[in-house]
């Protein structure tokens, strides 16, 4: 089994290959040049699971519009998660068509640090432990952007994490940042790297709170 990385904001996103539902992987040559998502499940034929892996599937084209790649991984093999997405699909009144990684061995789970420390339930019957709900934004470049954990009993915010794609993609196209609860087409933070004359010529429309706090509307609503 691998050692755990120590995963933080800017790490290379370790590469590895795996069996998915949809064949063989190596993990930086299936992202390629788009962004990635990787996000864990404890368990196949699980509640919450089915409903994240439902939603995801809905909002797949979604990610794909902003050039995203969603990748899944549950510690069970692929004749499992073959049979479970059935459940998914209906539940769900969907189809599933991104890949499911098969990490019964828990070796991407570990590469990632994503095995449950918390709730001692949370295992096989083995009583080797299943992943909390761990989500990995990965850039084109392979650099680790986001990175969320959930508890297992709690199921993820999708729409969430498709608001802070938006968030990274337009502060790396534009000199911004974002303020809270941001949605796509608000007003956005000019970056503090921005001074002088590049303040007007960049966003004319800009306006002054504080000298550190400047606002300016969203550079995509006039694309």
């Amino acid at each position: 089994m691998a050692a755990p990385q120590h995963l933080r904001l800017g790490s290379i996103a370790p590469n590895f290959q795996a069996k998915t539902t949809k064949g063989d992987i190596d993990f930086h040559q299936w992202l390629g040049d788009s962004w990635g998502i990787l996000f864990s499940h404890p368990d196949d034929f699980t509640p919450v699971c089915t409903t994240e892996l439902g939603e995801v599937a809905k909002l797949e084209p979604e990610f794909a519009k902003r050039g995203v790649k969603v990748i899944g991984l549950s510690a069970n093999d692929i004749k499992s998660h073959d049979k479970w997405i059935e459940d998914i699909n209906e539940v769900n009144n969907t189809s599933v068509q991104f890949p499911i990684i098969g990490d019964e061995t828990r070796h991407v789970a570990t590469l990632y640090d994503m095995l449950d420390a918390l709730d001692p339930t949370n295992v096989d019957a083995k009583g080797i432990p299943f992943t909390v709900r761990s989500v990995f934004v990965i850039d084109p470049k392979k650099i680790i952007r986001l990175i969320i954990s959930y508890p297992a009993s709690t199921g993820r915010h999708f729409n969430e994490i498709l608001r802070v794609v938006d968030s990274l993609q337009l502060g790396d196209k534009h000199r911004i940042t974002t303020p809270a609860n941001w949605q796509k087409g608000d007003k956005v933070i000019i970056h503090p790297s921005v001074q002088g004359d590049d303040v007007k010529k960049l966003f004319p429309e800009h306006e002054v709170v504080k000298p550190y706090l400047r606002f300016a509307p969203d550079p995509s609503s006039k694309a």
